[in-house]
């Protein structure tokens, strides 16, 4: 399926947005991706996660939520992308530079058939879906976001990893011509986050490329963007150009600037605040014009999504893998 089909929505099939709530069924989601598989061995790691199975309705109750939506104008208005600035704003408001056609993704690393694929090519013959997920910031704020995309472990298996591939990581494009917050070495670009093979390999664990039923903006990570939404938002990386397979936990970009508040795993969890801030609870941005000023709602531990992913850290100490 190209990326075009992916993303070509008949307008009658999309509400309009401010009464965007009823979803089309999410037929072989599960079928798309695999069950947890174990994880042998992890030096970074103090247990490996146990072996227990989801049944698919286990996987399937997290691909929805009646929660109210966040509004389109806050999900594409607020955003957290400092190659278009620092400013929750700036995004947006930043001048559409970013070219998302061509787009080529660079696979490689322990697999056996990695590849330079353009995107059309990446997502060929996977099934697109909805999925409408929690989306935790590390910073206390939340929304509720509807996805168009593909599953993640859907992708992963064509390249054929290999027993030596422990973990995935991801990279996003740095180029300061289209991506003009670069100039500012607020990180060490380019921006690069992973997840262990286990938990890339996920039901939830997803590639969007849209959302509210229209192709991804710039500022949400056009044209594709990792989602885990147990996880802080910032390890939902946006526009990404490479995958790699490795054997050793690869270095992460806010992890590398400062360990001792971006944990590699960074899995929502109450129990274990920010060193600068408490995250026992955030504020929920759905349908209210005040983002500075919106409820506060207590947070869940795993987001909400521990019947689907706590078993992955089975024996873990949190506090200590944050």
């Amino acid at each position: 399926m190209s990326l075009r089909s992916v993303l070509s929505i008949p307008a009658s099939d999309v509400t309009d947005e401010t009464v965007y709530r009823s979803r089309r069924q999410l037929l072989g989601a599960f079928a798309a991706a695999p069950l947890l598989l174990p994880l042998s061995g992890c030096a970074e790691a103090e247990a490996p996660p146990s072996r227990a199975v989801l049944t698919p309705e286990q996987v399937r109750s997290g691909f929805r939520t009646s929660e109210t939506q966040t509004r389109v104008e806050d999900v594409t208005g607020y955003n957290n992308f400092y190659e278009f600035g620092t400013d929750k704003a700036d995004p947006s408001r930043a001048k559409k530079t970013l070219r998302t056609s061509p787009w080529n993704v660079a696979v490689s690393g322990e697999c056996a058939r990695p590849g330079n694929l353009d995107l059309d090519d990446l997502l060929k013959g996977v099934s697109s879906e909805e999925r409408i997920y929690r989306l935790r910031c590390v910073e206390g704020w939340s929304m509720v976001i509807p996805w168009l995309g593909v599953p993640l472990a859907a992708v992963l298996r064509r390249f054929e990893p290999t027993s030596k591939a422990k973990y995935v990581a991801f990279t996003t494009l740095a180029d300061p011509a289209q991506m003009p917050g670069l100039r500012f070495r607020s990180i060490d670009w380019p921006y690069r986050e992973g997840l262990r093979i286990d938990e890339a390999m996920h039901p939830l664990a997803f590639l969007a490329t849209g959302l509210y039923g229209k192709p991804l903006p710039q500022q949400n990570g056009a044209p594709l963007r990792l989602v885990v939404p147990w996880k802080y938002g910032f390890k939902s990386i946006k526009s990404i150009v490479e995958i790699r397979f490795t054997e050793r936990m690869p270095a992460t970009a806010w992890n590398s600037l400062q360990p001792s508040e971006y944990g590699f795993y960074s899995n929502v969890n109450p129990e274990v605040d920010h060193p600068r801030w408490s995250q026992k609870s955030e504020r929920r941005i759905a349908g209210t014009a005040n983002r500075l000023f919106a409820d506060r709602i207590p947070t869940r531990k795993f987001n909400g999504y521990g019947d689907q992913v706590a078993m992955l850290y089975s024996g873990m100490d949190l506090k200590r893998w944050y």
